[in-house]
Parts: structure tokens; sequence; C-alpha cells
């Protein structure tokens, strides 16, 4: 099992005692020689796996041996694709959970306190969101070695300050009413009366905005790899594969299959926060 042994050349009929490559045409048809078989997953490649034994030049066109075609560097296209869409779903989860936590929490205090406590926010708000993001990005690009950390870490800073403005208006709203005057009477702290009666009668609006948030995490991220100040070129990212595509306009089926998987992501990010948003609102109907 090369999972756990790697076996040389030689224990195929091959010349050298080197572990065997078992993407090397040779030692297929050593393998179908001797009748051996082999399992292979759907894709034999890895996203930094480089075919050096494609018999036409790169980026190769669509082939039995590479589906989706090669790179400007001999790279499978489907395999940068899968290991992209990945690191592109995974980068917009992680964006869109701190910008959720994030923006409720200050559109809570916002709503929930008013007065001072409001005014002094939304100062803060204006002002922070004031700062050019690019900009911010740029500077620190030259600094930094790009990586997704750093793109982390600063999109987060400017992505939740249009969730905690529907969060503020919700919170406005719901303090006023007779629940919550109630639990006040009843001598509840304010921390319970967010959390347990407020908390959960405003959160139509942030399963509405999840989607959205998610979709614009994942733009920003192709953006940025596209204009080349977001993750390194040697890691996969469907906005590298988009400015591959550009640069090698003849090589269609690079930016033809790019585009496919970001246009089907967002459809389905939408489809998906319809539905959630449909079975919030029925469940809250049914619990009323």
């Amino acid at each position: 099992m090369p999972l756990i042994i790697e076996y040389p050349e030689t224990d195929f009929g091959g010349d050298f005692q080197t572990p065997a490559d078992y993407l090397d045409p040779f030692i297929s048809e050593l393998l179908e020689d001797e009748s051996d078989w082999t399992i292979y997953p759907f894709n034999r490649y890895s996203f930094n796996t480089i075919n050096y034994f494609s018999p036409y030049p790169n980026p190769a066109a669509p082939s039995s041996i590479n589906l989706l075609g090669t790179d400007d560097r001999g790279r499978d296209v489907l395999a940068r694709l899968i290991y992209g869409f990945r690191v592109s779903v995974l980068f917009g989860i992680c964006l869109t959970i701190i910008g959720v936590v994030v923006g409720v929490f200050m559109g809570a205090i916002q709503g929930y306190f008013a007065g001072k406590t409001d005014l002094f926010i939304q100062r803060f708000i204006e002002v922070w969101g004031a700062i050019p993001e690019l900009y911010l990005l740029i500077i620190l690009a030259s600094i930094f070695e790009p990586g997704l950390l750093i793109l982390l870490v600063i999109l987060s800073l400017f992505g939740w300050m249009g969730l905690s403005d529907y969060v503020r208006a919700e919170f406005l709203r719901n303090r006023n009413l007779e629940y919550v005057t109630a639990a006040k009477a009843l001598g509840l702290g304010s921390r319970k009366i967010i959390t347990r009666h407020v908390l959960p009668n405003s959160l139509t609006p942030v399963i509405a905005f999840l989607p959205f948030r998610m979709s614009g995490a994942i733009l920003a991220l192709t953006s940025l790899d596209f204009l080349g100040l977001g993750v390194p070129s040697s890691t996969p990212s469907l906005g590298e594969l988009l400015a591959q595509g550009k640069a090698n306009l003849d090589a269609w089926w690079i930016s033809l299959s790019t585009f496919a998987v970001l246009v089907s992501t967002l459809v389905l990010l939408v489809f998906i926060g319809e539905g959630l948003e449909i079975r919030w609102i029925q469940g809250r109907r049914v619990n009323a």
C-alpha cells in the first residue's frame, strides 16, 4: 500500500531503487504489463503537482490525463479548483463567523442601551468605516508576506459594520416592547434580557445577512488574489486561476471553469440563505 510503504521502481520491473512515481506513464505501463491493479482517486493530481509527462505544451487543453487541462506551470486545473474552492469556503466561513459575532455584539449594545452609548459607537463606526480598506491592504501587503491570516484579520476589522446596523435597528424596536418591560419588572439584568429575550427576536436580519456576507467574503478573497494582494501564488485560489486566465486568453478552459465554479458557489449560497431564512421564520411562527 503506497499510503504506508513506498515501493521502489524495481518492484514493478523498473531500473531504479527510487520510490515509484505512479503518475509516470512508464510506471503505468509496467503495472499494466504485470497485470497489477491500482486504485486511484477521481483526480490523481494534487494542487501543486506538475505534470512533467504531458505531451502538450503548457497551458494544456483538457484531455483524458488532465480533465480540465493544466495551467501555465503544468499544474492540474481541476485539482487547483477543488483546493481553491475549499480555501475560499473555509475563509468565507471564518470571516462570516467573526463578522456575525462582532456585528451582533456591537449592534446589541447600541440598540439596547441607546442614548449616549449608541451615539458614541455610531460616531466610532463612521470614523472606522472611513478608513480606506484597500489602501490598508496594499500597505500591509508591502510590509508582510501576504497570507490568509493577514487577510482574515484585516477584513474582519471592517466586515462587521454592515450587520451591526441591522441588529441595532432590531434592538431599538424590540427594547420598548412589553416583554422587555416585563422582564425588567421581574428584576432581570441587562445581560439576561439581551441574550434570552431580545436577541432571539432580533436574529431574522442576521439569518438573511449570512449568505450575502459569505458571498462577499469569497468575492473579496477572489478579487484580492486576482490583484496579487491575496495568498501566495503557490496557494490554490480561484482569484489566482482567474489571473492566469487573463494572462493566457487562449487557454479558455482556465477562465471558463473558474468562472463556472465561482458563479455556482455564489448562487448556491443565495439559495441556501433563502432556505434558512424561510425555515427560521416558519419556526418562529410555530413557537409563537
